[in-house]
């Protein structure tokens, strides 16, 4: 576990973040509004700044204890900043050969294998011998990461490092991170403001207001509540967790598993390891009886758990699958009541349109 109770005042800012304890595994996300401490928590956490006070424990082993606090450097934490803060008179391999020239004990020979293994890795083999200076935002983001793993860290703290890279480049660093963490078993904390990061890559989430942790939770909880913070941008979401299956006969791909099965028209680059599917609620329809003769692909059999009044003439419907999975659909007031649903019933979700989060 990463335990802690950490204080810090920065000008008019004061971070009091509460006692806090998350597993020291998978991706926690630290979520809020610009300003909100994010940045300065997980500073407190790595140690970079030496006015912190308060308490912190990383699976048992003391990190901060009122004043004292163990150095940064002894940590064993990975960093990636939001600009990469790479040596810009380096190459990306020399970027990267500091990192590993600087584990205990490693030989030249090992430091070479280790750099080789790493740029594979992150993607950046054909960027070696490349001026930092010269590479892409996602690029110098690649070398960053590789560069933290490098020092062989016990935890790897990202600080909003998508911020400032276009969707295509976004959308393959959050493939990059989501696969090392199931790879490597590395726990990672990982800053961000998006809704769509959480959804990506959030085993869990720690929702931050005002310099204070607010509350932590599973993804899957934190999307089952209708005040999430998460649905502020584009409304209540689900995500799925499944499989995506090669193409059948007629070009259709499946996700989902034994008791789960959504059939996707989706473009040949479509990423084949997939696990998560995101759903906007209000692309979800229900139905009382299974229809016919309709062109949507996905009729869902789910039984309804709960229902909340949005507002607006709108209410989210909370449906449980088969698989014991949680989807939401977002619909009228008025076909709520003319459908006369309540809890417990069992209906069909009809699922017009997904997203593959690969």
């Amino acid at each position: 576990m990463l335990e802690g109770d950490l204080t810090l005042r920065q000008g008019q800012f004061e971070l009091r973040s509460g006692p806090f304890a998350l597993p020291a595994q998978g991706i926690s996300v630290l979520f809020g509004k610009s300003g909100c401490g994010k940045s300065t928590l997980l500073r407190a956490i790595a140690g970079l700044d030496q006015a912190a006070r308060g308490s912190l424990h990383f699976k048992g082993e003391r990190w901060q204890d009122g004043r004292w606090r163990l150095p940064a450097s002894q940590r064993d934490i990975g960093f990636v900043f939001q600009d990469a803060a790479l040596f810009p008179h380096l190459t990306a391999r020399g970027n990267l050969a500091f990192a590993a020239r600087r584990v205990p004990g490693i030989s030249p020979s090992d430091a070479l294998n280790k750099i080789a293994v790493c740029a594979d890795r992150v993607g950046v083999n054909a960027l070696l011998d490349q001026p930092v200076t010269t590479l892409s935002g996602g690029q110098r983001q690649r070398v960053a990461i590789g560069r933290a793993l490098l020092a062989q860290p016990r935890l790897l703290c990202l600080d909003e490092p998508l911020s400032a890279l276009d969707w295509q480049a976004k959308a393959e660093l959050l493939a990059l991170i989501d696969r090392l963490a199931r790879e490597t078993g590395l726990p990672m904390l990982f800053i961000t403001h998006a809704p769509q990061e959480v959804e990506r890559l959030a085993d869990r989430v720690v929702f931050m207001v005002d310099g204070h942790i607010a509350r932590i939770e599973p993804l899957q909880e934190a999307l089952a509540r209708p005040d999430s913070p998460l649905f502020a941008e584009e409304g209540p979401v689900s995500v799925l967790h499944g499989q995506l299956s090669a193409a059948d006969a007629d070009g259709l791909r499946h996700f989902g598993n034994v008791q789960l099965r959504l059939h996707l028209s989706l473009p040949n680059d479509a990423n084949p390891s997939a696990t998560r599917l995101r759903v906007l609620a209000r692309d979800v329809s229900l139905a009382t009886v299974q229809p016919q003769g309709l062109s949507i692909l996905n009729q869902l059999p789910a039984t309804i758990v709960a229902m909340h009044d949005r507002g607006r003439e709108r209410v989210t419907v909370i449906c449980q699958l088969a698989d014991g999975q949680q989807l939401l659909a977002e619909i009228t007031r008025y076909s709520c009541n003319a459908l006369a649903l309540y809890n417990g019933q069992c209906v069909f979700a009809l699922v017009k349109s997904v997203a593959l989060m690969g």
